[in-house]
């Protein structure tokens, strides 16, 4: 019951959502640019902060993708599949 009232409260309120998300961005970004060491990177770009927050973010974004081209290709069928 707790958390559908939280669930309920978070969804009347979008703008302290996003601006609680761009808070986490920022700390995860902060965190990665001061605190973490960088001297073991293996290439040149994960010397830039947020680097592997953004590769993740492209992979997600990239896998969408290709799944919804996948499911246009042929994997979706109709909705009357079963009942002829």
């Amino acid at each position: 019951m707790m958390l559908v009232r939280m669930i309920d409260y978070l969804r009347d309120r979008p703008l302290l959502v996003r601006r609680c998300c761009y808070l986490v961005v920022a700390l995860v970004l902060l965190w990665d640019a001061l605190l973490l060491d960088k001297s073991y990177a293996h290439i040149a770009l994960e010397h830039l902060p947020g680097f592997w927050s953004l590769f993740g973010l492209i992979g997600c974004v990239l896998l969408i993708a290709v799944a919804k081209g996948l499911g246009a290709l042929g994997l979706l069928t109709r909705e009357d599949y079963y009942d002829r």
